[in-house]
């Protein structure tokens, strides 16, 4: 069962970020049978850039591709069927995480939908070039989980992100 969670909420986490990345990408490359101005171009370039740098490298790899990754480690030496279960939300810090986590996690997760449901609205190329910026960051965040899987089994000591569990054990012993 010690596998089974850590397998499960990490590749469970992994595709729900690559089905995103799947259904963002064909409104990206539409773009490329839209005429763009300068000003389209700007836009694209600073999306990609700025999504590259908030999305991907702030919020995913600083910060969600470790805990996740650690709280899936936590998860293997900590064992429950529910949690097991429920791997990739445990891993994602809506289950057993303290409030203040969950209250992120959450939070995070309804500004999400808002934005979604703003960009859905919007006309191409505009919504293309917002697009491709969230696959850019997307992709940066699935090569992070995969580059911290390989550093919490070699260096776990370099992981220093909380595992924000809720028993106080705030760091997790990875020795």
């Amino acid at each position: 069962m010690k596998k089974v969670g850590y397998f499960w909420g990490i590749s469970g986490v992994l595709l729900i970020l690559i089905l995103a990345i799947y259904r963002l990408t064909p409104m990206a490359i539409a773009l490329k049978d839209i005429p763009l101005g300068i000003l389209h171009w700007l836009s694209l370039i600073f999306s990609v850039f700025y999504m590259a740098y908030a999305e991907g490298y702030k919020g995913f790899h600083l910060n969600f591709a470790p805990r996740v990754v650690i709280r899936a480690d936590y998860l293997s030496k900590n064992p429950k069927f529910a949690h097991t279960l429920l791997a990739p939300l445990f891993c994602m810090g809506y289950i057993h995480a303290t409030r203040k986590r969950q209250f992120l996690s959450y939070g995070l997760t309804l500004m999400i939908i808002g934005l979604v449901i703003i960009v859905k609205s919007l006309p191409q190329p505009w919504r293309g070039i917002l697009d491709a910026g969230v696959v850019v960051g997307l992709t940066m965040g699935c090569f992070s989980i995969l580059y911290f899987i390989y550093i919490i089994t070699k260096y776990p000591e370099e992981i220093t992100v909380s595992s924000d569990v809720p028993e106080g054990n705030d760091k997790l012993d990875l020795t």
